[in-house]
């Protein structure tokens, strides 16, 4: 079983660099991106799960009508991408629900941050996947969690794939950077050692970076940004199809594991 899902939110990489980028340009390239990834999922037929900003949500209501038409799951990626504050969860869950008609069962934090398990299950979210248990100097340690899908108090709990024996991430960045051939051993041999297999994307590395210097963007994000990283998706679509592999939501992957009585 593979769980693609997408931080479906603005584009504020260039202000941790402190290039200054309005929100509408930040919306612009998410929207193009947010489009491409789409389009991508359409011509493979594939359902994905939509990490999604309540702030994206309500500037681009195109977009989100799309992702509800073509039969993706929307889940929660707080209020805002930059900037949290306490009542954000809930307000972006709710926002979330007026906007797409949808339950919205679960919750990704920005940047995979830190986020309270009591406050996840008092608003009722169903499953919680911020968590990408490796290491990562400055961002992640996480060598001591579980690296696969467990309960946490009434939350199942959804980490990204990491590797079984090293625990290399193998999320965005690793498959911008990696060779496309390791990129895909890697994914094969912890889906088969896991039994699933799930990572993420965002919708600004669909867009073409490599063009806009005055982005700052390091190589590594910006490498194989734009038409590149729109081949490597469809390639790693293809390649789990033809190992016969069955594309899921994270709700009918939880579903499968944990049938309602």
């Amino acid at each position: 079983m593979i769980l693609l899902s997408f931080d479906i939110e603005e584009f504020d990489v260039p202000l941790e660099h402190d290039v200054p980028f309005a929100i509408d340009e930040q919306m612009e390239v998410s929207i193009e991106g947010a489009n491409r990834i789409l389009d991508i999922l359409r011509d493979k037929q594939v359902r994905a799960t939509m990490f999604t900003t309540a702030n994206f949500a309500e500037r681009a209501p195109e977009v989100m009508r799309r992702m509800v038409a073509e039969g993706h799951e929307v889940g929660c990626h707080s209020y805002n991408h930059w900037t949290y504050e306490e009542g954000d969860l809930g307000r972006a869950r709710q926002r979330l629900r007026e906007i797409t008609g949808q339950e919205v069962a679960g919750f990704r934090m920005p940047r995979m941050a830190p986020v309270s398990d009591e406050e996840i299950e008092r608003l009722g979210f169903r499953f919680n996947s911020s968590l990408n248990p490796c290491f990562i100097p400055g961002r992640y340690m996480h060598l001591t969690t579980p690296r696969t899908h467990f309960m946490k108090g009434a939350v199942h709990q959804v980490p990204a794939s990491v590797t079984p024996l090293l625990r290399l991430p193998l999320f965005w960045l690793s498959a911008h950077n990696f060779p496309q051939w390791l990129y895909h051993a890697l994914c094969r041999r912890t889906w088969r050692h896991d039994g699933y297999f799930t990572t993420y994307f965002h919708p600004w590395e669909f867009y073409p970076l490599g063009d806009h210097p005055e982005l700052r963007m390091p190589y590594i994000i910006r490498h194989n940004a734009g038409e590149g990283m729109c081949r490597r998706l469809a390639a790693l679509i293809d390649m789990f199809r033809a190992e016969g592999a069955q594309f899921l939501t994270y709700s009918e992957f939880l579903t499968s594991k944990i049938p309602s009585s």
